[in-house]
């Protein structure tokens, strides 16, 4: 499940970052140092250190907190309900990625093969 999340997360930081993948639209991006930008590289590297398992407790909470801020900014002023607003998917990478915090990259992650290291 982290390495799906991961990378189907940081697919929409490379949309707002490098216009990939249709972009914002005709493959724009976001203004760098815009809030758009600032999500995109949290999506981005973020979603690639949860799909390796990296920094994935501290990692899972930026992004949680981020996907937090991001349903009550652009969806929850549309309605009350995900389902209505168009926030499902903010709702659900919010709370997988607090299951992350809480329970860890797992056996097969970068984050294990450190601390045997260590």
């Amino acid at each position: 499940m982290r390495v799906v999340i991961g990378f189907t997360f940081s697919l929409h930081g490379f949309q707002k970052l490098f216009g990939f993948f249709g972009g914002l639209g005709h493959g724009a991006h976001a203004p760098m140092l815009s809030l758009m930008w600032f999500a995109g590289v949290l999506e981005c590297f973020g979603g690639i250190l949860i799909m390796l398992g990296l920094f994935t407790r501290p990692v899972a909470f930026l992004l949680c907190g981020e996907m937090a801020v991001a349903y009550f900014k652009q969806h929850a002023v549309k309605g009350l309900w995900p389902i209505s607003n168009g926030g499902e998917l903010s709702v659900i990478y919010c709370f997988v990625f607090l299951y992350l915090v809480y329970a860890g990259a797992g056996p097969l992650s970068l984050d294990r093969a450190v601390r045997k290291k260590s």
